[in-house]
């Protein structure tokens, strides 16, 4: 039975050890993780077009940039995405029965506003700027607050609304809640000739003799280092001579590191475990439409 435990978690990345597992179950998960993972994005913006008076001044909603260029740069703002407080517009309980186009309510949409106004020396357009219409707790996350959207001076307004919805990165990229989602097998280091490995030992870098026991180094963080320091006794170097292969890195027989960071809508551990519930649902359909067939 596959087991799961979680090696490094931070606020944006996680680093997870597979046990009993195979490749086709991890390379499942990565796909997932990419295309399936519900995640909430800016899809449709709104921008008011015309002229404002202000302060006895003229402002017009133009700028440097073009709008659709705008609109692709709010796209990729992270979104903060509650799965359990939104559905996707085809499933929404009030929008479904709708046409494409009138759907959006405050169960399947969040939309932003923004209102801003340039000035003489100019200034910057950032995706803090857009504020949640309703819930503040849907506001960008101050981690990604100074996103730059585009730049308006003297004269120059921006005003639109923006509609964020539920979606899947198979459709867009901008719905793909991860990035740099690999994995590898799990490796450990494996003393082969101890006498030689002093070679090693004598240049004082940071794996020693002390972190091996009985012969192995298990240690995942460490044998990611040791790999690194064998290079000044590998290919290429004066000592490979002697060395030769008297430190051994080996692959572990059905044990994976599976790791990947999240754009900031939702936490790793969030986008992991949906993951892992749409390619058990997957399974799941597969096996009953097998029953049935048979």
């Amino acid at each position: 039975m596959v087991k799961v435990k979680i090696i490094n978690e931070n606020l944006n990345s996680i680093k997870i050890l597979f046990t009993e597992a195979d490749r086709s179950l991890l390379s499942a998960i990565r796909r997932t993780l990419m295309v399936d993972t519900p995640k909430m994005a800016i899809d449709t913006v709104r921008f008011e077009l015309g002229l404002v008076e202000q302060d006895g001044e003229i402002w017009e909603s133009t700028g440097p940039i073009p709008d659709e260029t705008i609109a692709q740069r709010l796209a990729m703002v992270p979104i903060v995405t509650r799965h359990d407080d939104f559905y996707f517009q085809n499933e929404c309980p009030s929008c479904k029965e709708l046409v494409e186009d009138q759907r959006g309510c405050p169960q399947c949409s969040v939309i932003y506003a923004c209102k801003v106004f340039g000035t003489e020396e100019g200034r910057m357009i950032y995706s803090g700027d857009m504020k949640p219409m309703g819930d503040d707790s849907l506001s960008i996350i101050d981690e990604f607050k100074e996103i730059p959207i585009t730049k308006l001076f003297k004269g120059q307004m921006l005003e639109f609304f923006a509609t964020a919805i539920m979606g899947r990165g198979r459709d867009h990229a901008k719905w793909s809640p991860v990035c740099g989602v690999t994995f590898a097998s799990r490796k450990i280091g494996v003393i082969k000739n101890k006498s030689k490995c002093k070679i090693l030992w004598d240049l004082n870098l940071e794996i020693t003799e002390k972190d091996f026991k009985n012969g192995k180094l298990e240690d995942i963080e460490k044998v990611a280092i040791l790999q690194r320091e064998l290079n000044h006794v590998g290919e290429g170097t004066e000592e490979m001579r002697d060395f030769k292969d008297a430190i051994v890195i080996e692959e572990v027989p059905e044990e994976f590191i599976l790791s990947f960071e999240t754009d900031g809508s939702m936490t790793p551990r969030v986008a992991f475990d949906k993951a892992t519930e749409e390619l058990s649902s997957r399974f799941d359909n597969i096996s009953q439409d097998i029953i049935s067939a048979l």
